[in-house]
């Protein structure tokens, strides 16, 4: 009985992964151990849930799909933009196809972090338009506070 447990894990997280969130964080696979992590272990720490690859994706789901759920059913789309995702977006990949999905938002926050919003601008100027947050002015902690009060309104 013990071997079917992860199963029922598995099974479990489903039904919460149904939940609307608040934010959908969108942030390149280099960033997922690192700064992702950070935003959005600082976002929860705000009360603030958040749709997050590294733990919504379930073993042997279908990536694609699952972000289209998690996509839909969240209210706010935010965009962690550092150097690798400036390369990720460059292509045709998962980080450009949720960005495409995102722009379509009324509510979209990009968050610069080790670049700048010249060099976003130069990758994507629709993004690069978007009023945004910087880690070179405030703590990601700090930050998640000002998203936490975004989501609130």
């Amino acid at each position: 009985m013990r071997a079917l447990e992860p199963v029922r894990t598995q099974i479990e997280k489903r039904e919460i992964q149904q939940e609307p969130r608040d934010v959908f964080l969108c942030h390149a696979w280099d960033d997922r151990a690192g700064a992702a992590k950070e935003l959005h272990d600082s976002l929860e720490a705000q009360k603030v849930t958040v749709w997050f690859s590294e733990k919504d994706v379930l073993l042997g789901s279908n990536l694609l799909r699952e972000i289209d759920r998690g996509l839909a059913r969240s209210r706010v789309g935010i965009v962690l933009v550092t150097p690798s995702f400036l390369k990720r977006i460059s292509g045709e990949g998962i980080a450009d196809k949720e960005l495409s999905a995102l722009l379509a938002r009324d509510l979209l926050v990009p968050i610069v972090h080790n670049t700048t919003y010249e060099a976003l601008r130069e990758v994507s100027p629709l993004l690069g338009s978007r009023t945004g947050l910087s880690t070179a002015e405030d703590q990601m902690s700090v930050i998640a506070t000002k998203l936490a009060e975004l989501v609130a309104l």
